[in-house]
């Protein structure tokens, strides 16, 4: 973890309560006089589901256009959002919360038994995406996050999916970089614990800020395309 974080991000499976707990820290660092917003970084699978839903052709992104195809586009929203993320960043030198990552993006090819070579074309993708300044795992029991969501009430995970996610996350060659939070806890415990554990940034000027992340998110653009193109061929 560096001595000053200013990209943040909140990772781990359905149900830990990494949007909640987004949000909280952005909150709670804007209201300690910092400038900060919260980001979400998500792969449009929720959007999907609710979409096949509508459709009659079930409750689940799969179910509309196949796990593969799903996996790529989920690949191709979290890049673009990531991309989005910071760039809008580099203009206004916030600190930024980032609800999901990259790395989200590995656990859930790990997780959904996508091959190898699907991991490797995301991770050539991502790869130049800077790594955020602290990355906070929220871990929590696969049957707990799962009654969670079924208390939400807008969607559905399996416990094994849930279970083999969680898998996921603890196979990463990241892992050990990351903070791990106990989720299991109520939203205070767990919202007092990281900020807790967050080191408390210092002012940046955001002149600086801007031509670092441009220059960081040019090689992406050209690593992005190259391989979710290739990706895109090998899907269809």
């Amino acid at each position: 973890m560096t001595a000053q974080a200013r990209t943040i991000a909140l990772v781990g499976i359905d149900g830990s309560g990494k949007t909640t707990q987004a949000h909280r820290l952005a909150d709670a660092l804007a209201a300690e006089g910092l400038r900060a917003a919260y980001r979400r970084n998500a792969g449009g699978r929720r959007w999907f589901g609710r979409l096949a839903a509508g459709l009659g052709r079930g409750d689940d992104a799969e179910d509309l256009i196949g796990r593969r195809a799903m996996l790529f586009v989920e690949s191709v929203l979290r890049w673009l959002a990531i991309l989005r993320t910071l760039l809008r960043r580099a203009f206004t030198g916030e600190i930024t919360v980032m609800d999901r990552y990259a790395v989200c993006q590995y656990a859930s090819l790990r997780a959904r038994a996508a091959r190898p070579a699907a991991e490797r074309r995301a991770r050539l993708a991502y790869r130049l995406f800077p790594r955020p300044d602290v990355t906070f795992l929220l871990a929590v029991d696969p049957q707990t996050a799962h009654d969670r969501i079924e208390a939400r009430g807008y969607d559905h995970e399996s416990t094994d999916y849930l279970s083999a996610s969680a898998a996921a996350y603890r196979s990463l060659p990241e892992h050990p970089d990351f903070v791990v939070i106990d989720a299991n806890a109520g939203p205070d415990e767990v919202a007092a614990e990281i900020r807790s554990r967050l080191p408390l940034p210092a002012p940046v000027t955001p002149a600086s800020s801007r031509v670092r992340t441009l220059v960081l998110a040019g090689g992406p653009l050209l690593a992005g395309a190259t391989a979710l193109g290739w990706q895109l061929a090998e899907s269809f």
